[in-house]
């Protein structure tokens, strides 16, 4: 299904292309009326590389950008505490007021009950979105450091023009060598809205997806960026026509014969601290439904998405089967949200135990 390349013959195992944010958090109250926050790091592409590095070992590295100042300091210090190689960092000038680049910072609360998450972005001219053709040296990365796994996605696309391009750029490389291409559609409306909107979005992500082996996102995902529609009601995960996901997925093969595999998210928000929580894969013609949390008790929906991306690819690129690696994927988002931040805290062993069906009794 999937040829990926021996970890002997690679330097890295994954890395991923994308936007590193400041992530301010009020805790439990409001943006609105905060007078302190808590700082973390995050970006959809980066938590997947952090939640392979640091909850299942692997050894992976970041392509980013980011303004050479005291708050770019900060996150390479948070990226470094994750354990995750930062060595393709671009580094730009900051010109002292953020007029040409700046870094981005991303206000988010978590939600309670009936009041949703709600994430205020904070990113326009980040150092991120000036990256362009050119930038990254990709045959270095690629040809001589060796890379198994490449992994971006919508949100890094959307940010500008430029990084479009350098998807498209970093892909077409991947490809020459044999690096296994995985990208989550990430539809965020805010970033698309001012530049095209959905007609945009489906214009960039069409294109992109012609070079991508394990296609990740939900039904909004599919629906925004590929104009691929389900049929069926997924109001409840309970009620799920597995049957319309089949059918929206044939179409994406049929469309795009490249994809190895394709992976949906299934989540049904019953308030903003109780969802369910599942997932379906396609590969090699076949659907696998994975097990399904129908109440999951949710801390930090943030990054939970990334964190089944993780390790769904663990479970993928150590050649598991296509159920395990689903269900690996499916455990570490549940345990993710369990814990503040957008990036995982979820140890394998922790992940594994909670596959075989281990519960929340105390560990002592």
């Amino acid at each position: 299904m999937l040829s990926v390349k021996s970890s002997e013959s690679c330097l890295f195992d994954q890395i991923s292309l994308g936007e590193i944010m400041l992530r301010l958090d009020p805790g439990d109250g409001r943006v609105r009326s905060a007078r302190s926050f808590s700082a973390w790091e995050g970006g959809g592409e980066y938590n997947v590389a952090r939640g392979l590095r640091r909850c299942f070992s692997l050894r992976t590295a970041v392509v980013t950008a980011l303004a050479e100042n005291e708050v770019g300091y900060l996150i390479e210090d948070f990226i470094l505490q994750g354990g995750v190689d930062t060595r393709f960092i671009k580094w730009l000038p900051y010109d002292g007021i953020g007029r040409d680049v700046r870094n981005g910072i991303n206000f988010t609360e978590r939600g309670f009950g009936v009041r949703g998450a709600v994430g205020v972005s904070d990113r326009a001219n980040s150092a991120t979105s000036k990256l362009k053709p050119g930038d990254i040296d990709w045959e270095h990365i690629f040809g001589q450091c060796g890379v198994r796994w490449l992994h971006t996605g919508g949100i890094f696309a959307a940010l500008s023009e430029t990084t479009a391009q350098v998807v498209l750029e970093a892909a077409k490389c991947a490809s020459k060598y044999g690096t296994i291409i995985s990208y989550d559609l990430n539809y965020r409306p805010s970033l698309w809205k001012s530049i095209g909107g959905k007609e945009k979005a489906r214009e960039v992500n069409r294109e992109i997806a012609k070079y991508v082996d394990v296609m990740i996102g939900n039904e909004e995902d599919f629906t925004a960026c590929l104009g691929l529609e389900i049929e069926g009601n997924t109001e409840n995960l309970s009620d799920l026509h597995i049957d319309g996901y089949k059918k929206m997925m044939d179409a994406a093969v049929k469309e795009y014969p490249n994809f190895k595999v394709i992976a949906s998210t299934l989540r049904t928000v019953k308030s903003a601290t109780v969802n369910s929580w599942s997932a379906v894969c396609l590969a090699g013609g076949k659907v696998y439904e994975g097990e399904c949390f129908e109440n999951l008790e949710i801390f930090d929906r943030v990054g939970g998405g990334d964190s089944f991306a993780s390790g769904l690819i663990y479970g993928l690129i150590n050649d598991f089967d296509v159920s395990k690696a689903l269900s690996y994927g499916i455990c570490h988002g549940a345990l993710a949200m369990t814990t503040p931040g957008d990036t995982s805290m979820a140890k394998c062993g922790e992940v594994e135990n909670l596959m075989k069906g281990a519960g929340a009794r105390v560990d002592r």
